[in-house]
C-alpha cells in the first residue's frame, strides 16, 4: 500500500537586501556621545602637551635673547645671582646623568629579575599576591625616600666606606649623588619589574611550548625564547626608567644637594636640572626677574631630552617589532 506524504513547499529565500534592522532610538545617541567623549580626552592631551611646549618656548625666549645657546649647554658655571652672571648647565647635565646612571644600575637589573621570576618561575597565585605589593612600592611619595636616604643610607654610606668618620673625615659627604642615585634606583624598580612583567606574560605560549618540546630547559627557554621576543617592551621600559629618572625632583633635592659638582663625584654634593628648577622656583625673586626666564628654558632642555628619549623608545620597539614578526 502507497503511503503518499504531503510534502510542504519550502518557504522562498529571504534576501537580505530585504530585511531592515531597527536599532533602538537611543543606541546611536549614546555612541555618539561616547565617541565624542573619547575625542575630547584626545584632543585635550594634545592641547595640553601643545599648551607646554608653547609655555616653556615663550617662556624662554627673553633668557635666549641674552644668553646664547652655545653658552647654556657647554659652559659649566651656573651663578645666576652671583657678579658676574653665568648661566651654564654642563655640570648640571653631568650631574643628572650621573645619578640617573646610578638609579639605573640598580634599578634595571632588580626590575628584570623581578619581572622574570613573576612571569617565568613563580606559581600564578603568587604572581596575582606579589605583583600588586611589588607596584605598591610605586606609590609611595618620593619625598620619604629623599628623606631615607638622607638620614638612613648616607650614613651607611659613611659607615661602609670610612668607618668611625666624623665631619670632615667622611669621604661621603651630607649631601651626595650616590645616595640619591641608589634610593632613586629602587624607587624605580616597581616600574621596570611592573613594565617587564607585563611584557614577558603576554610572549606567547607557544613559543615556551615549542621550546620545551626541543628539549630546552627553563633557563635556556626563559634566556633564549621569552626574552629575546620581548626585547622591544624591555626597551621601552629601561627608556621610560632613564626618563623618569631624569625628571626626579625630591630625592635629589633632599639627598644629592644643590652645588653644582665638575667632575662629577658621586661621593660629594651635586646639582641636578631639576633641583636648580626647585632652587629658582622656591626662592625670592620676582615673577618678572630674568632668573624664571632661566626655569623656563632648563624645563625646556628637560622636556627635549624626555621628548627624545620617548622618540628612541619607539624607534627601538618598532625595530624589533618589525624584526620578529
Amino acid at each position: 500500500m502507497n503511503q503518499q506524504t504531503n510534502v510542504l513547499p519550502s518557504p522562498p529565500p529571504v534576501s537580505m537586501e530585504n530585511v531592515k534592522l531597527k536599532a533602538p532610538r537611543g543606541r546611536y545617541l549614546k555612541e555618539g556621545l561616547i565617541r565624542a567623549v573619547l575625542l575630547s580626552c584626545g584632543l585635550a592631551a594634545i592641547g595640553v602637551t601643545a599648551l607646554t611646549v608653547w609655555m616653556f618656548v615663550s617662556g624662554s625666549v627673553p633668557f635666549f635673547e641674552k644668553v646664547s645657546l652655545w653658552e647654556f649647554l657647554f659652559s659649566l658655571r651656573w651663578a645666576p645671582l652671583t657678579v658676574p652672571t653665568s648661566f651654564g648647565t654642563l655640570a648640571l647635565l653631568a650631574d643628572t646623568l650621573v645619578i640617573m646612571a646610578i638609579s639605573l644600575i640598580v634599578a634595571l637589573p632588580l626590575g628584570v629579575l623581578s619581572a622574570v621570576c613573576l612571569s617565568e618561575y613563580a606559581p600564578e597565585r603568587v604572581r596575582r599576591l606579589l605583583k600588586p605589593f611589588l607596584e605598591l612600592l610605586g606609590g609611595i611619595p618620593t619625598v620619604v625616600y629623599g628623606f631615607f636616604a638622607l638620614r638612613f643610607i648616607t650614613p651607611l654610606l659613611n659607615d661602609l666606606i670610612t668607618p668611625g668618620c666624623a665631619g670632615s673625615d667622611c669621604l661621603v659627604g651630607f649631601w651626595n649623588g650616590l645616595s640619591a642615585g641608589l634610593v632613586m634606583g629602587f624607587m624605580i624598580v616597581p616600574l621596570v619589574a611592573s613594565i617587564s612583567e607585563d611584557v614577558l606574560y603576554a610572549v606567547p605560549r607557544s613559543l615556551r611550548e615549542g621550546a620545551y618540546a626541543l628539549g630546552a630547559t627553563k633557563f635556556e627557554v626563559t634566556t633564549r625564547v621569552v626574552i629575546p621576543a620581548a626585547v622591544s617592551g624591555l626597551g621601552a621600559a629601561f627608556i621610560l626608567a632613564m626618563s623618569r629618572a631624569i625628571g626626579e625632583t625630591m630625592i635629589v633635592a633632599l639627598a644629592a644637594g644643590r652645588t653644582p659638582a665638575w667632575p662629577p663625584d658621586p661621593l660629594q654634593p651635586m646639582m641636578t636640572l631639576t633641583t636648580t628648577i626647585v632652587n629658582i622656583a622656591t626662592g625670592d625673586h620676582e615673577a618678572t626677574a630674568f632668573i624664571w626666564s632661566a626655569l623656563f628654558a632648563i624645563g625646556l632642555l628637560l622636556f627635549v631630552m624626555t621628548l627624545l628619549l620617548n622618540i628612541a623608545s619607539y624607534l627601538i620597539v618598532r625595530h624589533y617589532r618589525e624584526k620578529y614578526d
